[in-house]
């Protein structure tokens, strides 16, 4: 049973959510609304009659019995609301100027306290998980709230829908839309439990994802051989996908693909051995799922005591994944304009409507373009596709070079993570960046070994650096730790000049996370040439496009299977983890069958739901597809207009946008999937 305390606050916003009073005494708050509003107008003037209407509707629709009376209410609109233009301005700067502070300040906080189980810094104590999972701003709106601060806000500053923003949008200033942006943070009033259940949910996914190793020397093939290098230790999922893209030109490569996409299925499946998990002490062999003790030592872990069985990870991954969605749906009563997880996604975080996102991915997975380029690929291979061939690799112009090739070139080159900082100027140069921009990027940008894959996290105060964590080895940085470096510096350009060079702090990043993944990309298209090691041909652009154009098949029905899962989740909240587990799998297979079995003639393949970000990510995965798709869109308005360096500079000033305003702006056209498929289009005419 639970606690009747926790109970009541949900019950009260359900009520809100339904329209119906939160409880008999506000019954007063419609007589207070007619009588402020005249009163208000008759001060003001008849032109402020739809602000004063607004801000009152705004103000009642948060209001709590606990915030005061209808006496207390109406002494509190009669002091706050404000009609002088020049007293609003003062108010927006002031707003500016101190949020700023405080979510600057509260970022700051948590990156401290994550420090531990983000970076590669020795091992992570219980007290660190509980550092990790704290976040001190879960507290601030609820005080906000409360000390009427943010019914301030409401009382003077639009609170809009998508709608409004998508209609109107076009038509207003800069500072409309920071003022509309300065709303939105109050446009829901969460307790501060919640928050913190949410924090807590996700730090505990984001952990158990970041240990999630596979030893793969110890990892056999079907005949008991031993295809990996000694040592070797790769992270579900970014490591294992990226070694099968390297083994496309590696000798043996084939096998250990192989292997490698059995393991998938068994981490997919949950049927994979407990006792495998970030262990070098036993050796596996996922071909019959036989787990024995390891006579090769290459590592310097002490052997666990006890018998070695085979006994799977207990349906683990989807307890995590259920965590994050019971935590998720716990905003629901209190979003009464979004009132799911997805429509919170979508409408609120992306401003891209779910049925639309869906349209769109579905328009390149159906795409007469698959089978062309499929038909491709099979030519190159000379075999026909496998299902881990949607991670086929061998477009790539690093197709030139082997996978130990590029990591002998990066580990001399970047032996540490200081040296790739103080390399960080050249790359930027090269990018196209004046020498006074490329290093005023670098001196703002803090790179650090990360404990997993890698990730950027910018700063929300201007005086501030944006953090780049990658994964830099005992004997340097490999390829694939420099590939992801140069993604998380994409995002960390586009974090800094999109909070320093912005006109309105409240306009500071971009429209969504899939705008600052499509710069990521921009820049890691152009690793080797950061490298110095080839500048592209017309025939290297063309397989870039067609690269692009498989990539982002593969994870559009990634995303799609994402979705899918969330909505399932949402039909079906009771579900246990096996439960919850039995349907990924059908989701899974399901888009496989439908998008993908035609190109790849074999069915029921699982592989689209091994992406760690399913469990850890809250629906981020749709971010990648979408990325791509406004990648594709600015790569082609940026090779018109010259240089990368200034157009990412210009468009990164554009703010907090509405994605389709934003891309306008940028290139001329809506975001949409045309320019990625004209792409690859164009890109099959040159390669045939």
């Amino acid at each position: 049973m639970f606690p009747l305390a926790k109970v009541l606050p949900v019950l009260a916003a359900l009520a809100v959510l339904l329209g119906v009073p939160a409880s008999a005494q506000q019954s007063w708050k419609k007589d207070s609304m007619v009588k402020l509003e005249k009163e208000l107008t008759a001060r003001y003037g008849e032109g402020q009659r739809p602000r004063i209407e607004r801000g009152l509707k705004q103000v009642a629709e948060f209001w709590r019995d606990s915030d005061g009376d209808a006496a207390v209410f109406e002494d509190f609109v009669r002091r706050h609301f404000i009609g002088d233009q020049a007293e609003l301005d003062t108010l927006f700067a002031r707003c500016e100027k101190l949020f700023e502070q405080l979510d600057g300040h509260m970022l700051e906080i948590v990156q401290a306290f994550r420090l531990q189980v983000d970076l590669d810094a020795g091992p992570i104590m219980p007290y660190d998980e509980i550092f990790a999972a704290y976040d001190p701003s879960a507290h601030v709106t609820d005080d906000l709230f409360n000390n009427k601060l943010a019914f301030t806000v409401l009382l003077n500053f639009p609170l809009t829908t998508l709608e409004e923003r998508l209609r109107e949008g076009p038509r207003w200033t800069r500072r409309q839309w920071a003022e509309a942006r300065l709303a939105q943070r109050f446009s829901r009033r969460v307790p501060a439990e919640v928050n913190l259940a949410i924090a807590k949910a996700s730090s505990e996914a984001q952990q158990y994802i970041s240990e999630y190793n596979i030893w793969m020397h110890h990892v056999l093939d079907r005949n008991g051989r031993r295809l990996f290098p000694a040592g070797m230790r790769l992270l579900s999922h970014w490591n294992l996908r990226d070694q099968i893209k390297a083994d496309y030109r590696e000798k043996g490569g084939l096998e250990r693909q192989r292997v490698i996409a059995r393991v998938m299925e068994h981490i997919v499946r949950q049927t994979i051995p407990q006792a495998v998990i970030d262990n070098p002490n036993v050796d596996w062999n996922p071909f019959t799922n036989e787990v024995r003790a390891s006579a090769v030592k290459d590592h310097d872990r002490p052997a666990a005591s006890g018998n070695v069985t085979a006994s799977p990870e207990p349906d683990t991954r989807y307890e995590m994944l259920l965590r994050t969605f019971h935590a998720a749906r716990l905003l629901d009563p209190y979003s009464p304009t979004a009132p799911t997880h997805m429509a919170r996604r979508f409408d609120e975080d992306r401003e891209l409507p779910e049925a639309r996102v869906r349209a769109m991915l579905e328009q390149v997975v159906s795409s007469p373009l698959v089978p062309k380029v499929a038909a491709l690929i099979e030519k190159r291979l000379g075999r026909p596709l496998e299902p881990f061939d949607i991670w086929y690799a061998g477009f790539k112009p690093r197709g030139k070079y082997t996978e130990a090739q590029l990591d002998e070139i990066t580990r001399k080159k970047y032996p540490t993570a200081e040296a790739y900082a103080k390399d960080m100027p050249r790359m930027f140069e090269a990018l196209g960046f004046s020498p006074e921009r490329a290093r005023y990027l670098a001196s703002n940008i803090v790179v650090e070994p990360a404990r997993g894959s890698g990730h950027a996290w910018g700063a929300l105060l201007r005086t501030s650096p944006a953090r780049l964590r990658t994964r830099v080895g005992r004997d340097g940085m490999d390829y694939k730790g420099f590939n992801i470096a140069v993604h998380e510096m994409g995002h960390n350009v586009e974090q800094t000049l999109s909070l320093k060079q912005v006109d309105h702090w409240f306009l500071n990043g971009v429209p969504n996370t899939a705008f600052t993944e499509a710069i990521a990309f921009v820049f890691q298209a152009r690793d080797l040439e950061l490298l110095g090691l080839a500048a592209p041909t017309p025939q290297d652009e063309a397989l870039r496009a067609l690269d692009d154009f498989w990539g982002t098949y593969e994870i559009a029905g990634v995303a799609l299977v994402d979705m899918a899962v969330w909505n399932w989740m949402y039909a079906h909240p009771q579900a246990t983890p096996a439960e919850l587990k039995n349907a990924v799998i059908e989701i899974s297979k399901d888009i496989w069958n439908k998008y993908y079995a035609p190109v790849f003639r074999t069915r029921d393949v699982v592989l689209l739901s091994i992406y760690s970000h399913m469990i850890d990510g809250f629906m981020y995965l749709p971010d990648y597809p979408i990325g791509h798709l406004i990648a594709n869109q600015l790569e082609a308005h940026m090779r018109a207009s010259g240089r990368i360096g200034p157009e990412v500079e210009r468009v990164a000033r554009l703010g907090r946008l509405a994605p389709d305003e934003w891309m306008k702006k940028a290139t001329g056209a809506p975001v949409g999937p045309e320019a990625l498929l004209a792409a690859a289009e164009r890109a099959l005419a040159t390669i045939q």
